[in-house]
């Protein structure tokens, strides 16, 4: 198995507290552990890229630049520089409508394994959803999740068959696991 080498992330209940239709940056707050572990996966040497569903967009709750505009505060919050994500992909469907880059469609993942010339075990998937961990099965990539979010994600990932992706109860810890495979 080839080592990791870009990291993909979840936002809202990863990174950030998870807010229901999250539109207004003054509610951006980060979870504990979010900026050690994004700086310590960077030093490693990965790449990071950030990968959210944002169908309030679609469901005309909130607009496209209201969520990058909460996007711009996580990244002014970490503290990480002004681009700490190579990518940053927002996807903004209703979920009724037809998938292009909502979770769990795999688009943005092969894209990147094109743009960066990787092979899908060379990026990994973190998130708080079983929709983070399906994207990752359906690209074919590794996946680690965290029980950060709303749901039970012990639940989902049983229930959708993925129980053989790792699961830690904070984002740190996930990202030390990450480190450890390298």
């Amino acid at each position: 198995m080839s080592a990791i080498k870009l990291l993909v992330l979840d936002r809202d209940g990863t990174l950030i507290e998870h807010v229901p239709y999250l539109h207004q940056p003054a509610e951006v707050r980060l979870l504990p552990g979010v900026r050690e572990g994004l700086a310590a996966a960077r030093d490693a040497g990965l790449t990071l890229c950030l990968h959210t569903n944002q169908s309030g967009v679609g469901r005309g709750l909130f607009t496209l630049a209201d969520a990058e505009a909460c996007t711009a505060r996580m990244i002014e919050l970490l503290d990480l520089g002004p681009a700490p994500f190579a990518r940053v992909c927002t996807a903004p469907e209703h979920p009724d409508a037809p998938m292009v880059y909502r979770k769990p469609s795999p688009r943005f993942a092969r894209e990147l394994m094109a743009e960066f010339g990787l092979a899908p075990d060379e990026i990994c998937y973190i998130g708080d959803r079983g929709s983070d961990l399906e994207t990752a099965a359906a690209a074919g990539t590794r996946a680690v999740g965290v029980a950060t979010g709303l749901d039970d994600l012990a639940a989902e990932l049983r229930a959708a068959g993925l129980e053989r992706f790792p699961l830690f109860p904070s984002f740190r810890e996930a990202v030390e696991h990450v480190l450890s495979l390298r």
